[in-house]
């Protein structure tokens, strides 16, 4: 059977050599996973009289803190493990929560958000993302509770040429607790911040943080790709639905999720390392693909009609996908013959949404 399918979010990831030439296709968006310049310049310019095998030595220390799940809260120290917990870890922050944010963007284009609030903002990277998906943002306020990462926070929004993020709020407070006095946000972002709490914190911390969005507003929750941030997403989301959320992504409906056993939703953005990356990294490719799972509750909208949950697969005769619906997963195969579905769909990749206009082929999963 054939689809006729409608794109609503035409980045495809690259694969390869591809890399080079789609990334510079991809940063003429605002969704681009590559660094702001004024946000890499500010970085580099940290940089200067620092020894660069000591902030190696400092992102060794933290990765091996970051898998084996200590609290940055514990870990960040002084300015200098700010600085290489950023040069690590905040590209692919970065590049995660603005593929979220673009789509939010392009799925739901009557949301346009004023108030950003960043909770558990580390560094900054979603409030960077944010300001360059809407640059009409009028507001931002970091939430932190580690005075290291607010300090650098501060100094790289202080060199980033936009409004907004010059004159961001800083606000020293538990993620758990965000004040009473806090001003509601259109946005609610909490990016990687989740999965350094405990599960018993989760539902009061979602739910102080559901409280903290405008009635027009949405919350946004990213977490690392992994089966185990998948299934406390997926705890948080049935919290959400209790409260009044409606869940407009990734998810096409409300219903329990259908991924079951090994199988677990998530996603991927392929991202540059720069110098620096690389040799603190010790890595030996020019490029990174972050996995990633996520959450956008709104009180208001509705979820597309589906999404492509694993890579596609493109073959001679055409183009097969995984997609996830309200009747639950389907493997899906858009035929070469069919051409104004296939070049629709051989555009298409792992995380974009699709309409249907008729049954998929295959079997439910």
């Amino acid at each position: 059977m054939c689809l006729e399918l409608r794109v609503f979010y035409p980045y495809r990831k690259p694969h390869g050599r591809e890399f080079a030439s789609r990334s510079r296709e991809f940063a003429l968006m605002s969704a681009s996973p590559v660094l702001p310049a004024a946000l890499s310049a500010a970085l580099s310019a940290r940089l200067d009289g620092r020894g660069r095998q000591e902030l190696k030595t400092r992102a060794q220390r933290l990765s091996e803190a970051y898998r084996a799940r200590q609290p940055t809260a514990g870990t960040i120290r002084d300015e200098a493990d700010a600085l290489a917990y950023a040069l690590t870890r905040l590209p692919a922050t970065y590049a995660a929560t603005i593929a979220v944010l673009g789509r939010l963007r392009d799925e739901q284009p009557d949301f346009m958000p004023a108030r950003l609030l960043d909770a558990g903002s580390g560094t900054g990277a979603a409030a960077w993302a944010a300001s360059a998906v809407w640059p009409e943002l009028a507001q931002i306020t970091m939430l932190d509770r580690s005075q290291a990462f607010l300090t650098l926070a501060r100094a790289l929004a202080a060199d980033s040429g936009v409004a907004a993020l010059e004159t961001t709020d800083f606000v020293d407070a538990d993620l758990t607790r965000p004040p009473s006095a806090l001003a509601e946000a259109d946005l609610v972002v909490a990016a990687y911040a989740l999965t350094e709490l405990a599960e018993t914190t989760l539902p009061a911390t979602v739910a102080a943080l559901w409280k903290k969005t405008t009635p027009a507003g949405g919350l946004v929750l990213i977490e690392p790709g992994t089966p185990r941030d998948h299934a406390r997403l997926m705890a948080v989301r049935e919290r959400l639905i209790a409260l009044g959320a409606r869940i407009v992504a990734p998810c096409p409906h409300q219903a329990a999720c259908p991924m079951t056993g090994d199988d677990w939703c998530h996603f991927s953005v392929r991202l540059p390392r720069s110098r620096d990356h690389m040799f603190l990294k010790e890595g030996v490719v020019p490029f990174e693909d972050e996995k990633f799972s996520y959450l956008v509750a709104r009180r208001a909208g509705a979820p597309a009609a589906g999404r492509i949950i694993a890579p596609t697969r493109l073959a001679k005769p055409g183009v097969t996908a995984r997609l996830c619906g309200p009747a639950g997963i389907n493997e899906t195969f858009t035929p070469r013959r069919d051409k104004p579905a296939f070049d629709m769909m051989r555009r298409k990749d792992w995380g974009d949404a699709v309409a249907p206009s008729s049954a998929p082929s295959g079997e439910n999963q």
